[in-house]
């Protein structure tokens, strides 16, 4: 053990119940984090689209980011079942903001990928959050915004191990 601090000392500074304060807070500040989140992203996927779910916002992020991939690969990625998966990409299929062509690796498979119309509408929605940002973190230094986001890609890297 480090530093000479006795039990009751240590007790004390966790909260009396040996939970660390710094861990209370960071779960409390996520659930504040995560529950705003939930909400801005079923804004964001009505903007895309009136009739886009808001768990299918996420899908229009990966095939973003990633390109175009197989239903099985988002399936995993996402970690829901294929039938979950081939729902949720039918409809953005309806909405005419996904596409699919066959895999050339593999004529059984298709790869999936985001229509003109699907990214189009996806980036103007994700510049105008973008904005958003700027101008919720006005007052913050250029260096606090780059280590808040150095420290949620540390966070996410972990939690995917």
């Amino acid at each position: 053990m480090h530093g000479s601090a006795s039990e009751p000392e240590q007790d004390a500074a966790a909260g009396g119940d040996g939970v660390d304060q710094e861990f209370l807070a960071l779960e409390r500040e996520l659930a504040v984090f995560l529950r705003r989140a939930r909400a801005s992203s079923g804004e964001m996927a009505r903007e895309v689209h009136p009739d886009l779910e808001p768990a299918a916002y996420g899908l229009l992020v990966r095939l973003e980011s990633a390109g175009q991939q197989r239903a099985t690969e988002l399936a995993a990625y996402f970690g829901v079942g294929k039938a979950t998966m081939s729902r949720q990409l039918h409809s953005l299929e309806n909405l005419g903001l996904v596409g699919r062509e066959p895999d050339p690796a593999d004529g059984r498979a298709w790869l999936v990928h985001l229509t003109d119309e699907g990214l189009a509408r996806f980036r103007s929605v994700r510049d105008a959050r973008r904005e958003r940002y700027v101008r919720k973190l006005t007052g913050w230094d250029r260096a606090e915004v780059a280590e808040l986001a150095r420290l949620l890609h540390q966070l996410n890297t972990r939690a995917e191990s």
